[in-house]
């Protein structure tokens, strides 16, 4: 089972498993000088909690500032105004998903709310699930609270993540390493392993002996 896993994903390319064919994630625009943004002080009186970082961007056509807090939240802020904007919505998410997705077909969508981690997903959360109706059956996952593309997952990563479960023998989250299952077997690889290996000392020597001792008498 290792060796089969470990074959089929050695063979599947790493970015057709991470879906680069699929989508750019360089689509949002570059920040213009010249527009007008709102002073510091306003953006950290207008987070509402202290800052740990704060950092321009462009979300669509629209400069915005992501307000890193001390207690790990996120806010995003309007950095001409800098009030404070609410979470990205539906509409929105499918307006970036097919802003970054690539190609010239519009594949129909699905957008669906995601507010517990699963196998698929482990990103930022509460986030939105973009399901594009194409062969790879790509989905992206947007980030509901700073519009960010998180993650993307095809067929293809699903197909990886299927025997990297497989591999690490973890059937339900796909990422332990010290499942009972890993441990027992990779024990009992190395128990199989050095016993193999003392065998053939202990056998290769007398086999030769044995060989020798047939030639001396066939002289005589």
């Amino acid at each position: 089972m290792w060796f089969t896993s470990g074959l089929v994903m050695s063979l599947l390319p790493i970015d057709t498993v991470h879906g680069d064919h699929r989508i750019n994630r360089d689509t949002e625009p570059a920040l213009v000088a010249s527009q007008d943004f709102a002073p510091v002080p306003a953006l950290l009186a207008s987070a509402g909690a202290p800052v740990r970082q704060l950092q321009h961007r462009m979300l669509l056509a629209r400069p915005v500032v992501e307000a890193q807090l001390a207690d790990g939240g996120v806010r995003l802020l309007d950095a001409r105004t800098a009030k404070t904007l609410p979470p990205v919505d539906a509409g929105t998410a499918a307006r970036i998903a097919r802003g970054a997705y690539r190609g010239d077909a519009r594949p129909a969508l699905i957008v669906e709310r995601v507010d517990r981690a699963g196998t698929e997903y482990r990103g930022a959360l509460p986030a939105w699930r973009v399901s594009f109706a194409d062969p790879d059956g790509t989905r992206i996952y947007v980030a509901a609270q700073t519009g960010r593309l998180t993650s993307v997952r095809t067929g293809t990563w699903r197909l990886y993540d299927f025997f990297w479960g497989l591999h690490i023998m973890d059937w339900t989250e796909h990422e332990r390493f010290n499942t009972p299952w890993l441990n027992a077997f990779a024990a009992g690889g190395l128990v199989f392993g050095v016993a193999g290996a003392i065998l053939l000392f202990m056998r290769w020597p007398r086999r030769r002996r044995r060989k020798a001792r047939g030639v001396s008498e066939a002289v005589a």
